[in-house]
């Protein structure tokens, strides 16, 4: 069946053909290229629903005990909710309802904390060792069905399946990296001003975790937090977006496989009841922790939320990133980094560049090189062809990058390619757009878009274009051009985000700390900072 309403337009795209580039993995652990392309074109299977019926879906995995439609509690899947009612999942390429899962609610949520409960006691008192090995093995068998996975995240999310595949590598090399991690949990022995005492600083868990994930990478998300939770003995409930549960799933069935013990992870699906479950995590006395990666408003919500109960809060929110290109840059290799910061998962990512400030004297130069590459892209199904960039979530996405790029318009920006959308066909699709002389009475200057436009603003000065660069409330990455080594320290460091791309547009990696300051979040995610969230330290003094 069609998700009402779905009658959206897609882009007319280009004919030209892409050479399918090599996913090394250096690139794979970047996220999606807009050069990587897979499988045939004129798919029928996207032309008919009967194709994206749910049996169809397993039937053309390697492995169709992958995925079911159910929740995880307490080691075993539930395939129906206490209310009896069910959500649809749709592919976002042709609005075909892919499979349905159960919309849970409070009294399956608690369950899972209490299981998750019953599990830490013993989970937390697990070795070092024996938790690295399950980790290790779990991330093995991400790999071994790293294809399958690939699947199952374009089917929900759309992206093609080479971005997709990128995505379950980069997904898996968070199980790797805290598995090492595991065994590097350090306290610290303190030097005692008292003869008689002895001092040190151990680092325990801090109990059951509850961890809310976004729809953009269903994959990775999850991992992110489940690697370094589980690293350190906690035990966790998973909420994921209801959008994308299949990739949730999957890697559970995978966990189980792996040898984590009963309890240890628990997975509760819903869409009505998504505020009514994050409110009982969040006010529940038996959950330690909050971890969420989504928008600002929820995690302010959340933050609210948990005070009551004084909960260790690990927040990764939007972005508002600027893209610098100064006088001096190589332009080539920035607008090579600008097809990737901005247009990856067609330009769903909380690290997008949603602010290109261009030096005036090459800003045309730069605009006419990028457009050139844009028209370059292939648009359509992630399973299709030569796709360089899939459909975008959903309708209300569609809808918003279009009033930002009217807004622009209205106010004077120029478009140089896309913006014009055809009304053949079905599927949540925008054409990638660049936008220029912008200014700051756009909307683009202060809300993300979080979709495949680009809109270029001009600058003279350094001072100036950090003044506009810093001009937000969020500060969760930002990126710049430039061979001027003294500038490329003075700008690093005085903008105001957590991660800073210097001449490069590929920031994420699992040994790097990822996160935001202002209201772009709290705390960090990835590298041995990973572990922070979900520790607290003891002092143990010891008298001789």
């Amino acid at each position: 069946m069609l998700r009402p309403g779905l009658l959206t337009k897609r882009l007319s795209t280009s004919t030209t053909s892409l050479a399918a580039r090599r996913t090394s993995q250096a690139a794979l652990s970047n996220f999606p290229r807009a050069s990587l392309l897979l499988s045939s074109i004129q798919n029928p299977r996207f032309l008919s629903s009967a194709a994206n019926s749910f049996a169809n879906i397993k039937s053309q995995l390697n492995d169709p005990t992958l995925i079911t439609t159910a929740g995880f509690i307490d080691n075993e899947f539930i395939t129906t909710s206490n209310s009896g009612k069910h959500f649809p999942v749709y592919d976002p390429a042709n609005g075909t309802e892919i499979a349905r899962f159960p919309d849970m609610g409070i009294e399956e949520t608690d369950r899972a904390i209490q299981a998750a409960k019953q599990a830490f006691s013993s989970w937390s008192k697990t070795t070092a060792k024996e938790r690295s090995t399950i980790l290790r093995n779990w991330y093995n068998l991400i790999i071994e069905n790293e294809q399958d996975l690939a699947k199952i995240i374009t089917w929900e999310n759309g992206k093609p399946l080479a971005d997709a595949l990128g995505e379950v590598r980069y997904g898996a090399s968070f199980f790797e990296w805290f598995a090492e991690e595991a065994k590097r949990l350090y306290g610290e022995v303190i030097p005692s001003p008292n003869r008689q005492q002895r001092m040190l600083a151990i680092r325990q868990p801090i109990g059951v975790v509850g961890i809310i994930t976004p729809w953009n990478f269903p994959n990775a998300m999850i991992t992110r937090k489940l690697g370094a939770a589980l690293a350190v003995g906690c035990t966790v409930v998973a909420k994921p977006a209801s959008e994308t549960p299949l990739s949730a799933v999957a890697l559970y069935e995978l966990g189980r496989r792996a040898g984590v013990p009963k309890g240890v992870i628990g997975l509760v699906t819903t869409h009505h009841n998504t505020k009514a479950i994050g409110k009982h995590i969040c006010e529940s006395q038996d959950v330690s922790g909050i971890s969420f990666t989504g928008s600002t408003a929820v995690g302010k919500l959340l933050l609210k939320q948990s005070a009551d109960t004084v909960k260790k809060v690990s927040l990764e929110l939007g972005g508002n990133a600027a893209f610098i290109v100064f006088e001096d840059a190589d332009i080539d290799k920035a607008v090579d980094a600008a097809v990737l910061a901005k247009f990856r998962s067609s330009g769903q990512t909380c690290i997008c560049v949603n602010r290109f400030y261009v030096h005036s004297s090459i800003k045309d130069v730069f605009g006419e090189r990028l457009r050139e590459k844009v028209e370059k892209f292939r648009v359509g199904s992630g399973m299709e062809a030569n796709t360089t960039h899939g459909p975008l979530i959903n309708k209300a996405s569609v809808e918003k990058v279009r009033s930002h790029v009217h807004d622009a318009l209205n106010h004077g920006a120029k478009l140089l390619t896309g913006g014009k959308e055809s009304e053949n066909t079905h599927g949540y699709f925008y054409p990638p757009t660049v936008l220029t002389d912008m200014n700051n009475n756009m909307r683009i200057a202060t809300e993300e878009t979080f979709g495949p436009v680009a809109g270029i603003f001009s600058f003279e000065t350094e001072d100036e274009v950090l003044e506009l660069a810093n001009n937000t409330r969020f500060g969760l990455s930002g990126y710049f051009f430039s061979k001027d080594v003294s500038r490329c320290w003075r700008v690093a460091e005085n903008l105001q985000v957590g991660m800073v791309g210097v001449n490069t547009g590929a920031i994420s990696s699992e040994v790097a700390p990822f996160g935001g300051v202002k209201e772009s979040g709290i705390g960090r995610e990835g590298a041995r900072q990973g572990l922070d969230e979900y520790t607290q330290y003891k002092y143990i003094n010891m008298a001789i």
